[in-house]
């Protein structure tokens, strides 16, 4: 049999007998001229026309490819898209065919509708806009947002109130806050692609517009509001430095507003050059602060001169570290609590790399690496700074040069540690009025330092960094926010310009906002609203990691693995408890305007769908929550393969109700399907409505609804179950049956039927599972008389279903019927250390890769191994492996072991063709070759399972494909666990049924694993995306 390549890229098979005459392109058997046509971008291709109708005989299944699942287009090629299941088994002569499965993005140019101007434009590649690493764009930033006033000016008080051992525990429980909360920040920006807008776009993603959009809103405020803070006090303590020179402008208030427009102009200056100007500003102040580090770390070994140890300094002493490392509780802050509160916005600032997300090369990565490393460096440094200057400085010092221990005085009557080094500070001690040591002087660290203004350096940068952090990352925020238009009259601030889509008016606006704070100069009434709004945005991220982990999706697939949802939770709730310990009344403040946002977005009910886990957990509610899903648009994130079953009485296949419990518990839907075809009888009404199968499942802790149907034919049982099952957004997708393994032996209209079953599934938008497994399926007793006995005569038929649907639910309480005996299959034991072999061939939307994800997520499966099987060409194998590897990849599937198989294409053996056309041979139709070839289409037209010549030579292509797919199984997978591979599809018309279930027998037939045939409806099941 020969495939030659047509003129428009696809495979058309010719007449050919033996298998001698076979010559196998590089497409092999599986036709890839089509899929040259489609992968490389073919114009003459089928999937490039688009609008043109196939044939008969021409072969549209692709394998996977990274287009199928993408949302953007790469610049110079048009995306490729996936063919629908129609299209690959809908009659050919049809002409009511449904348009061409293709995903597009917003504003994509249609054909025809082009104009020369902009074939212009798209002659250039877009320039790449400026992206940063995780370092630059992350770990520094966030640093030097962490870093602050507060560790120069107020950490060595902090360590003279609480000693240096109550000091680290408050480092280290706020550093526990953050880095619970940069865990769940993390795993939520590897949840898919992370695009612009960062914390805003982090909640939204995860819970919805309801709160992201409230929390976007006042998270934006409240930088916007911090670059004020941020200024003001770099402006005093220039206005300090000032009045220590003796220059004075107006007087302080207005020296400091003078002081602050300048700086926060400048700022926004540096900010408007764009994000590559502001990335060097920072970097300038990165170095700045680690040299007044360096400079403070040799003060701190320098031998102490005179006027130093006057100021309470006397270099490394064990006994000042001794005496420093228990509290010593002063005035009406004074307790753990109150340093906690003035310490723990030090801490904050963790989210200042994940606000410019837009702008990050590697979002997944930067995130979470460049966060949690800056949370880690920072506490180091706040651990060292407290300990080495509570290793130096005593708590109280008078700082003049006279109060020295003379001879004659008495050491007796010295009080402190000082006066073991030659000082006497008793004087200042008692009448508390020592104006230096760490529990007076707030400058105690630029004393320590070797040179003092390097600290002053160091100050100014932190603050000047700390402000151009929060100057960038209010409009990117407020930017995301207006674009998706959840509030109205900001949708003007959401224009970007230039490569980078600067949000220019966005910066003009927070730029207007800073100067009012600033020019208002009281902000210590606004500074705990601020600090109340970040922990409310930590709050909410670390809510939304636990939300989206315990709704249980599987679009729910972080990449980064170390996290937890009771730490995520546990976060929550200590930010929320910070949050009233700071300021109460602040805190109430910051809930009040969430929960008004918020009331405010659930009345308007904005037209968004982002796959939120508060959608995903609507699944989980009661029945009677049913029909509000009926707002909530279905989301890829949100898929889940909810399962009818065609298990006639469930005890009768056990295993094949163990198997898809196993992908289905506490997870999606599960259906127990069960036709009894028989007329009107008390009997077949009993069977169908049997209170006994409820009561099987519920003892074998079986999740399922169970749903019993009386019909005149299985079929048409059948077809009712799939269209009529369900209710509302619960209703099932996926179908699964067992192998029909007598069709050989049973009667030529029962195999018939059972073929009919898949074709309407598809043609409902089914996927179609069939398991198949070497001892069979059924375990019942004999069937009764009145099931039909061309389905259920052997041990893999389908049972059967009633006019009058009932619904029974596994959860109802048990009743007094007794159920029939359980039986143990190989599904209910743990699969130890084997194998699941995924053998991903044709792209089905991704289902054939869901479901063995689904099986490793539980206890008896998660040891096993996943290895996924794909074709390729032998020249092209280590290509072709890295191609499917990164694709899985962006899933986030977990799965590693691809292997390439270029042998599929080759010839099958001689011997299993001739077994094929033995097993066929009973289903041949004989015609003489002497007439004409229609003479036998009135007698297939009586029997249109049987197969014609031209039929059989039609389809030889992949008769041989699945013949040497057997081999191929038989090569790889005979220890195997469970093998799932991509069902076939039978073009309904051009392909006989004899021959389809021929195809699914030879496939599948003496394997020892049990085999499940997939076959999803090829749309997708799988994303890589955010939303």
């Amino acid at each position: 049999m020969e495939l030659p390549v047509a003129t428009d890229g696809v495979y058309r098979p010719k007449p050919s007998l033996s298998l001698s005459n076979v010559k196998v392109t590089s497409g092999g058997f599986d036709e890839s001229g089509y899929y040259d046509g489609v992968v490389r971008g073919d114009a003459n291709s089928v999937m490039s026309r688009g609008s043109v109708a196939p044939t008969g005989h021409e072969t549209l299944d692709v394998p996977p490819h990274y287009d199928f699942y993408a949302n953007t287009e790469v610049w110079g090629r048009r995306r490729l898209s996936r063919p629908s299941l129609y299209q690959l088994h809908a009659k050919p002569e049809d002409d009511s065919r449904p348009p061409m499965y293709e995903e597009t993005t917003t504003g994509q140019m249609e054909a025809g509708d082009s104009s020369n101007e902009d074939e212009d434009e798209q002659k250039e590649p877009p320039s790449e806009p400026t992206r940063f690493g995780w370092v630059q764009g992350v770990m520094i930033r966030c640093m030097l947002n962490i870093w602050g006033v507060i560790l120069f000016l107020r950490l060595p008080w902090i360590t003279a109130q609480a000693g240096i051992g109550l000091t680290w525990v408050i480092i280290l429980l706020s550093s526990c806050i953050t880095g619970i909360t940069g865990l769940s920040t993390s795993a939520i920006a590897t949840n898919g692609k992370v695009k612009g807008g960062g914390t805003y776009f982090l909640i939204s993603r995860s819970l919805g517009p309801e709160l992201g959009g409230s929390i976007g809103l006042i998270f934006a405020f409240a930088n916007a509001v911090a670059v004020a803070m941020h200024t003001v006090g770099f402006a005093e303590t220039v206005t300090d430095l000032m009045r220590e020179h003796g220059a004075v402008m107006v007087d302080r208030t207005n020296d400091i507003r003078i002081i602050g427009i300048i700086t926060v102009t400048f700022l926004f200056g540096i900010s408007m050059a764009g994000m590559a100007w502001e990335s060097k500003a920072q970097i300038l102040f990165f170095l700045v602060i680690l040299v007044s580090f360096v400079s403070y770390v040799v003060g701190t070994i320098i031998p102490a001169s005179p006027e130093k140890q006057a100021k309470g300094f006397f270099s490394y002493k064990a006994d000042i570290f001794a005496a420093n490392f228990v509290p010593d509780w002063r005035g009406p802050e004074g307790s753990f609590f109150g340093m906690f509160s003035i310490f723990f916005p030090s801490a904050t600032g963790i989210l200042a790399g994940a606000n410019i997300s837009g702008d990050l090369k590697n979002p997944a990565v930067a995130i979470p690496r460049g966060t949690l490393l800056a949370i880690f460096w920072t506490t180091v440094s706040y651990i060292i700074i407290s300990a080495t200057i509570g290793s130096c400085v005593v708590r109280d010092a008078s700082g003049l040069l006279n109060d020295t221990l003379s001879s004659s005085s008495s050491s007796e009557d010295c009080v402190g540690l000082a006066c073991k080094y030659g000082w006497d500070f008793t004087e200042c001690i008692d009448n508390k009025t020592c104006a230096y040591g760490i529990s007076n002087y707030y400058q105690s660290m630029s004393m320590v330092s070797a040179f003092a203004p390097l600290i002053t350096a160091g100050i100014f940068g932190a603050t000047l960094s700390s402000a151009l952090a929060c100057l960038v990352s209010a409009p990117k925020v407020f930017q995301c926010l207006c674009k998706d238009q959840l509030y109205p009259l900001i949708g003007f601030f959401g224009k970007g310009y230039g490569k980078n889509h600067e949000p220019l008016r966005g910066y003009l606006l927070t730029y207007v906002i800073a100067a009012c704070f600033i020019i208002i100069a009281e902000l210590n009434t606004i500074a705990p609203i601020i600090s109340n709004f970040f922990l409310c945005s930590y709050s909410l991220i670390n809510f939304s990691c636990f939300h989206a982990s315990i709704t249980n999706s599987p679009g729910w697939r972080p990449s980064f693995r170390f996290y937890s949802k009771w730490l995520s939770l546990l976060g929550a709730v200590c930010c929320v408890v910070i949050m009233f310990l700071l300021t109460w009344w602040a805190a109430l403040i910051a809930f009040s305007i969430v929960f008004l946002l918020l009331g405010y977005t659930l009345y308007k009910k904005p037209a968004v769908n982002w796959g939120s886990s508060v959608q995903a957990s609507s699944y989980n509610m009661a029945l009677n929550q049913c029909v509000s899903l009926n707002h909530v648009e279905d989301h890829v994130k949100n898929y889940r393969p909810q399962c009818l079953v065609l298990t006639g009485p469930p005890s009768s296949r056990p295993a094949l109700v163990d198997l898809v419990n196993c992908f289905t518990k506490s997870l999606s839907l599960m259906m127990c399907g069960n036709v009894i075809t028989a007329g009107p009888s008390p009997s077949a009404e009993d069977k169908a409505s049997s209170e006994s199968h409820v009561t099987w499942l519920n003892q074998r802790k079986v999740k399922s609804f169970y749903r019993g149907m009386e019909a005149t034919e299985l079929r048409s049982g059948v077809n009712m179950l799939l269209q009529g099952a369900g209710l509302g957004r619960i209703k099932p997708n996926v179908l699964l049956m067992g192998f029909k393994k007598d069709w050989h032996s049973d009667t030529l209209q029962a195999g018939h039927n059972y073929i009919g079953i898949l074709h309407d599934a598809f043609d409902l938008q089914y996927g179609v599972c069939v398991l198949r497994m070497k001892g069979g399926l059924d375990v019942s007793r004999p069937s009764p008389s009145h099931v039909n006995p061309g389905f259920d005569g052997g041990p893999e038929g389908i049972n059967a279903v009633s006019a009058r649907s009932r619904i029974r639910t596994s959860a109802t309480s048990p009743v007094s019927i007794e159920p029939e005996p359980q039986s143990d299959t190989v599904f209910q034991n743990k699969q130890g250390k084997k194998t699941i072999d995924v053998f991903w061939l044709n792209d089905d939307g991704g289902l054939t890769l869901l479901l063995p994800y689904l099986l490793t997520r539980r206890k008896r499966w998660a040891k096993c191994k996943v290895r996924v099987f794909v074709g390729g060409d032998a020249d092209r194998k280590e290509e072709r492996r890295e191609e499917v590897r990164a694709l899985i990849e962006k899933f986030r599937l977990g799965f590693h072991d691809v292997e390439v198989l270029p042998d599929i294409d080759q010839n099958p053996k001689s011997e299993n063709v001739h077994q094929f056309e033995n097993m066929v041979s009973r289903f041949r139709l004989d015609t003489n070759p002497k007439q004409d070839s229609e003479s036998a289409a009135p007698k297939q037209r009586e029997e249109p399972w049987m197969i014609t010549e031209q039929d059989f030579e039609r389809n030889k292509a992949k008769s041989l494909r699945q013949i040497r797919l057997h081999e191929v199984l038989q090569d790889y997978s005979r220890e195997a666990a469970l093998i799932v591979i991509t069902m076939p599809v039978g073009r309904r018309g051009a392909c006989p049924s004899a021959l389809y279930l021929a195809w699914l027998d030879f496939l599948s037939r003496d394997l020892r694993p049990p085999v499940l045939l997939v076959r999803g409806n090829h749309e997708n099941v799988l994303t890589f995306y955010c939303q």
